[in-house]
């Protein structure tokens, strides 16, 4: 292991991780991976919630037409 400095050392085989030996966490340096992390998690967190406001959507308008469906059959059955 190489030492970048007194506080950490360099993860065997993985030349981008770091321990830092005061926690000893692991520090990440690879800041391309981790922008392209963080892109793809905005991605994939913005088309769950499309995903999530067009089922709301369709289930609304599921919800009106079965109204409307009531509202005409009432009609048509002559009761108000």
């Amino acid at each position: 292991m190489q030492n970048i400095n007194n506080d950490y050392i360099t993860v065997k085989d993985k030349n981008h991780l770091f321990r830092d030996l005061n926690s000893e966490g692991i520090v990440n340096a690879d800041y391309n991976g981790y922008q392209s992390y963080v892109e793809n998690y905005k991605r994939t967190y913005n088309e769950s919630k499309r995903i999530n406001t067009l089922e709301n959507d369709v289930n609304d308008i599921k919800n009106d037409l079965n109204e409307i469906k009531t509202l005409l059959r009432n009609l048509a059955n002559g009761s108000k």
